[in-house]
């Protein structure tokens, strides 16, 4: 019988190579994502998924849960420095959103809900390489919010008998990934003002450091996690490489020795190093980092 699934945020970078790659592997897919997202030039489909173009903070979904096998949750306000700006927004829908699809799914006995969520819950309290046994160190309304969301995973595993796994991604690059405002994701947006011929824009000293994971060894984690056999309820693995570029080094490996750039000042709220420790994915998810960045740079 063919399996379904519903992916919130569908529409998105992240979201929608999981749609793609659920619909290669058979699986009926339903799409909530209330295109609100300011980041994306455009929006995806999938000529094969079904679509719903409402937020998950509106009762209006639950009728969508019946009959559902798994639930991959990526709907957010995803931003870290726009959360400062509209905090409200961020709670609403990362924190009751996400109680809305955990109350939908249990009612529904949605076999597993995979949630995800982000490393900057790691702050700046942690010392690389970061683990998941690491307290939480929330420096913005938003990753304050996704670490709610965790919880609120965790509760609804221990009262509910939902089972939820939970997936901390660092710093998500490749194809279809935003160019779009000052806050996009770095390795695009780099890309953007190297195709451009424009200088690079380097926040603070490019001193920073972060570990880049490719959008493919992101979906493989999602399916991983899926598929995985036994209980898991409310476990969390982070889902990065284990390795982890400087600014200065990105731009390096684009353009080569002696790119141009401008400075921006610091931003409040972002670490200064983030690198995944993975084995805990290795080990129970039996999934492994594949791809490179400064190959799939070279590449470009």
């Amino acid at each position: 019988m063919k399996k379904r699934s519903i992916v919130t945020g569908g529409s998105g970078f992240i979201g929608s190579h999981i749609v793609d790659k659920l619909i290669d592997l058979g699986h009926e897919v339903l799409v909530i994502d209330d295109h609100s997202a300011t980041c994306h030039e455009y929006f995806y489909s999938n000529s094969k998924a079904t679509y719903y173009v409402t937020s998950i903070t509106n009762s209006n979904i639950e009728k969508l849960f019946e009959g559902v096998d798994y639930v991959f949750h990526l709907a957010a306000e995803a931003r870290i420095q726009p959360s400062f700006e509209n905090p409200e927004l961020t709670i609403n829908t990362n924190v009751l959103g996400t109680a809305n699809v955990l109350k939908y799914a249990a009612k529904n006995n949605v076999k597993k809900v995979i949630y995800s969520s982000t490393s900057s819950s790691y702050g700046l309290r942690n010392a690389i390489p970061l683990s998941e046994d690491m307290p939480t160190d929330c420096l913005t309304p938003y990753s304050i919010t996704k670490v709610a969301g965790e919880n609120l995973c965790k509760v609804y595993s221990r009262t509910y008998g939902l089972d939820t796994i939970i997936l901390r991604y660092f710093n998500v690059y490749g194809g279809r990934q935003p160019t779009k405002g000052q806050y996009a994701p770095v390795v695009g947006l780099f890309q953007k003002q190297f195709k451009q011929g424009k200088p690079f824009t380097i926040v603070g000293d490019g001193l920073q450091s972060r570990d880049f994971t490719h959008i493919s060894d992101v979906v493989e984690a999602n399916v991983r996690a899926m598929k995985k056999d036994g209980w898991l309820g409310g476990e969390i693995f982070n889902i990065g490489t284990g390795k982890n570029f400087t600014m200065i080094d990105l731009i390096s490996i684009i353009e080569g020795e002696g790119a141009v750039y401008t400075v921006l000042p610091e931003r409040k709220g972002e670490a200064r190093h983030t690198k995944a420790d993975n084995s805990k994915a290795k080990r129970i998810l039996n999934w492994e980092p594949k791809v490179k960045l400064e190959d799939w740079l070279n590449e470009f």
